[in-house]
C-alpha cells in the first residue's frame, strides 16, 4: 500500500502549553481557593480562559488556540466549563471599577 493509506494511524501531538500560562492560571487559582474555566474561541487571535474563583473574583487569560487553553487547564488542575451555566455566572462578581467602566460606555452611546 502506499504511505498515508487509510490503515495507517498518524496525529500530529499538540504543542505543550506554554509554562507562563499555566503559572498564571495556578497562581489564580491558588489565591481564590480554586477556580473554574470557560473557553472562549476568539478568531484568528485563539482563545479565551475565564477563570471564575471560588470566591466569586475573576480575570481571563489568552492562549494559541482552544486545544492550548485546554491543556494549559488541565496541567493547572482547573476545570473547565462546556459553557456558561447559571450557576457560574451567579457565582461572579463584578468590581465596582467593571461596574463604572460599563456604566460609561452605556452614556457614551
Amino acid at each position: 500500500m502506499a504511505d498515508g493509506s487509510d490503515t495507517t494511524l498518524t496525529t500530529e501531538k499538540a504543542s505543550p502549553a506554554p509554562t507562563g500560562l499555566v503559572a498564571g492560571l495556578k497562581a489564580f487559582a491558588a489565591e481564590h481557593g480554586g477556580a473554574r474555566a470557560v473557553i472562549e474561541y476568539v478568531g484568528k487571535r485563539g482563545a479565551r480562559i475565564v477563570l471564575v474563583g471560588s470566591d466569586g473574583e475573576w480575570a481571563d487569560q489568552f492562549a494559541d488556540g482552544t486545544d492550548v487553553a485546554r491543556e494549559a487547564c488541565g496541567t493547572a488542575g482547573i476545570t473547565v466549563e462546556n459553557e456558561w451555566e447559571r450557576e457560574l455566572m451567579d457565582q461572579m462578581r463584578p468590581s465596582n471599577d467593571l461596574w463604572r467602566s460599563m456604566a460609561r460606555r452605556t452614556m457614551a452611546r
